[in-house]
């Protein structure tokens, strides 16, 4: 069964890989080799998926009890690499997909 907490958990994933696919790789090429491509390719999907975890962030706001800090540093979490997949270790470890 799906609730918003596993839709945020799996947009979470999703929304990392795309910002480290985006950061490490599509902005070198970008750069180094002259070739937009793929920051244009990658960059729609990320700025979606961004938008839905900061947006799913604040539906499930008060299901999973966060005090306002922890819903800052969970904001946070989604413009620093890696920041998402932390977030999803410390908070919903315990919590099964």
């Amino acid at each position: 069964m799906f609730s918003f907490v596993n839709i945020f958990r799996i947009v979470a994933f999703f929304e990392g890989v795309s910002y480290i696919l985006l950061l490490f790789i599509a902005t070198p090429i970008k750069y180094f080799a002259d070739n937009p491509y793929f920051v244009k390719l990658l960059g729609m999907p990320h700025g979606m998926l961004f938008i839905a975890y900061v947006a799913l962030a604040f539906v499930i706001r008060n299901d999973v009890n966060w005090n306002k800090k922890q819903f800052i540093i969970v904001l946070l979490a989604s413009i620093i690499p890696f920041g998402t997949f932390y977030i999803d270790r410390k908070y919903f470890k315990s919590t099964t997909r």
